[in-house]
């Protein structure tokens, strides 16, 4: 297992390089910025790219998903469900893309939008079980997703309540790689460290503790943070229905 983390931070993001070193094959998660820092991590590492993946149709910045999947001759991966134009390599709740001996499982885990993945990993030459999730913005450092920039913030909070249900049903060992850290406008209570689990997060995260819906939702209608700027024209954009 190859896994490389990049920081952002105008605007705060995290972006990540992953695969099989053996049989060199890497796949790259929510890339944003210069594809050449990617293409050149990806030939440091022994990783030609097969996948690209958005884990959702970002609001905050510009992907650079589609431009990088073009350059590494690589498939751009979302969900099945995205309003998303031109064709992409669409993926479904439980399907699992294969980079030699790392597999990736995706989970669809709507709520901060309706078409956001998560992804569970497994590197089979340690274990047959998941070692690590890509969490996007579902689940991050000391906080949830926001929840009303794709849809309203109550429609979006019951949804993401239910995906949180099935994050709280991995292994507390399971590591957390979000899609953010602290100074996104993604989330309210985000932390620096930029990696956790899902039992330090189940123990210590405000949100991802709460068990009862109705409480759930009230705490993610409170203090809504601004949403970032031209959001609504930054999904049309990076879902290639618009241009910049």
């Amino acid at each position: 297992m190859i896994l490389r983390q990049f920081l952002h931070f105008d605007p705060v993001a995290l972006s990540y390089l992953f695969g099989c070193g053996g049989k060199a094959i890497g796949a790259v998660v929510d890339p944003f910025g210069d594809v050449d820092m990617y293409l050149r991590g990806a030939e440091e590492a022994g990783l030609p790219l097969r996948y690209v993946i958005d884990t959702h149709i970002h609001a905050d910045h510009l992907s650079a998903g589609r431009e990088l999947a073009k350059a590494a001759g690589a498939e751009y991966v979302l969900f099945a469900g995205a309003p998303a134009a031109p064709a992409f390599h669409a993926v479904r709740d439980r399907d699992v893309l294969e980079l030699g001996n790392v597999s990736a499982e995706v989970l669809h885990t709507p709520g901060h939008t309706p078409e956001h993945i998560s992804l569970l990993v497994t590197d089979r030459t340690r274990s047959q079980e998941p070692w690590f999730a890509f969490t996007g913005h579902t689940l991050m450092v000391g906080d949830v997703g926001r929840t009303e920039l794709a849809a309203t913030a109550e429609v979006g909070a019951h949804t993401l309540f239910q995906s949180l249900r099935r994050l709280k049903e991995l292994p507390d060992h399971l590591e957390v790689l979000p899609g953010a850290f602290s100074g996104s406008v993604c989330g309210r209570k985000l932390s620096g460290k930029p990696f956790s689990t899902i039992g330090f997060e189940r123990r210590n995260n405000t949100a991802f503790r709460i068990e009862d819906e109705n409480t759930f939702v009230r705490a993610m209608l409170e203090d809504i943070p601004p949403p970032p700027p031209e959001a609504a024209k930054l999904r049309a954009v990076n879902a290639g229905l618009a241009t910049v």
